[in-house]
């Protein structure tokens, strides 16, 4: 491969640092598919004959169906996918092979392949985000009117339904896939023909090779073409968003699973039991749904920093940008499956979920809501008054609505029988009717946009 300018092979060392094979066969499909292209331009601007075209693509194909049956051989003294599949081809159509690498270089090369491979793993994460934005928006619509607690801190704050509380994951949802899709968007350049760096002297044609892989346009410089992983750091990075926000899900499924809480039951094929403790039934797939986000974090860290110092254009660090990236896309492919299974299948114990909901004075919020609108007490002497009422219920060991209307008259005169209506938690959920609100009627429009927007309608 090196020609005459070394006078003999690598060291062992060096062979084994500069191997790329191990990882980097995972491109075989992406590389026959940009070589295929390659070489019918090449045959279209009569670089290489018609004949010599049509028996390399022959060829392609040939160990193409090696690949898909036998798998990809790894041997290090060919380094990397290109130079296995460019000498499996000579092995077959002889010295004519040789012509396939003319006017590119390996440089453009991976770089097209990568993003090939990048495309597909977008595409994926698209597609199994919009299936778990299905499974929330049917759960939410099932739970528009089943009451919870809200939380901040961890703390009872104010009633919420269920269905709200799930419409909140699809929104995050939504702006993942979104920023999955504006990733798909900047990479939809095609880098090759850019060969080593400076581009060729041959007359190729790069748009013919970019529409044949369905790239929107060729790349516009050269030197950017080859030492570009942006779009491979813009997939790490949307996928780093959404892990974190499928670890806070599976994280509330956790603690929703667990005996204090008992707002669901997992479903048994995403569980796991105990070794010693019968009765264990282990959110294990929450929890490595929790646990995978870190890792995905971590590769992204790893990619961004091995790009921080290269300066123009290739260098060999970059080899090593493809292994974060390949975990990365398993890892985010099993978390979102595992997240989509979750919530499909869960069963949601609205009774202990409504409990819930009445204990931690949930509804103190109304309370002084009911001062503001039904006595005009400014809010701020409201919330003392309310805080009062708050004090002495705990003293009883009661709800608020369950103080005698007299206790309430000697906190704040103002106080009469009306305020009964505000203190439930259906009518505390009920009076929440702003737009994006957590009232039932809200929640119901907000999950028939939803479907609308997702084609399930």
């Amino acid at each position: 491969m090196w020609g005459g300018r070394f006078a003999e092979g690598p060291g062992a060392i060096m062979r084994e640092i500069n191997a790329s094979i191990p990882f980097d066969k995972a491109l075989w499909r992406q590389d026959i598919a940009a070589s295929k292209a390659h070489v019918a331009m090449l045959g279209a601007c009569g670089i290489v004959s018609a004949e010599d075209a049509v028996a390399i693509a022959e060829g392609l194909d040939r160990v193409a169906a090696e690949y898909e049956k036998d798998g990809v051989p790894e041997d290090w003294d060919l380094e990397d996918i290109h130079m296995t599949t460019e000498s499996r081809l000579a092995e077959l159509i002889g010295p004519v092979a040789g012509r396939l690498h003319t006017a590119r270089s390996r440089n453009d090369q991976v770089a097209t392949d990568f993003r090939l491979w990048v495309r597909e793993a977008l595409a994926r994460a698209d597609a199994g985000l919009e299936a778990l934005q299905r499974a929330l928006v049917t759960r939410a619509g099932e739970h528009a009117d089943a009451i919870m607690p809200g939380f901040t801190h961890l703390q009872t704050a104010q009633p919420v339904t269920l269905g709200h509380h799930l419409m909140a994951y699809y929104e995050m949802v939504r702006r993942d896939r979104a920023r999955f899709c504006a990733a798909a968007e900047r990479l939809d350049e095609c880098p090759l023909g850019s060969a080593a760096l400076a581009g060729t002297g041959f007359s190729i044609d790069r748009k013919m090779t970019a529409q044949a892989l369905g790239f929107r346009e060729p790349t516009r410089n050269s030197l950017d073409a080859v030492s570009d992983r942006d779009f491979a750091l813009d997939y790490l990075q949307a996928a780093s968003q959404c892990a974190i926000h499928l670890s806070r899900l599976a994280e509330e499924m956790i603690i929703w699973a667990s005996q204090p809480f008992g707002f669901v039951r997992m479903p048994d094929s995403l569980s796991t039991g105990s070794s010693i403790m019968p009765q264990k039934k282990n959110p294990d797939a929450a929890e490595l749904v929790r646990g995978h986000a870190g890792r995905i974090i971590g590769c992204t860290t790893a990619l961004m920093v091995t790009m921080k110092g290269l300066p123009l254009a290739y260098s060999k660090d970059m080899q090593d940008d493809k292994p974060p990236v390949f975990e990365a896309a398993g890892l985010l492919d099993l978390c979102i499956a595992a997240m989509t299974g979750m919530v499909a299948d869960a069963t949601f114990r609205t009774d202990r979920m409504r409990e819930a909901a009445e204990l931690g004075y949930a509804t103190a919020t109304d309370l002084a809501d009911w001062l503001v609108t039904a006595a005009d007490v400014p809010f701020r002497e409201a919330h003392h008054i309310t805080g009062a009422a708050v004090k002495l219920a705990e003293e009883r060991g009661c709800a608020l609505d369950a103080l005698p209307l007299a206790d309430l008259q000697d906190i704040d005169a103002r106080i009469d029988e009306r305020v009964f209506e505000a203190l439930s938690v259906e009518a505390s959920v009920a009076a929440r009717a702003s737009y994006g609100g957590t009232a039932p009627q809200q929640v119901k429009a907000r999950v028939a946009e939803a479907r609308r927007e997702l084609g399930m309608d």
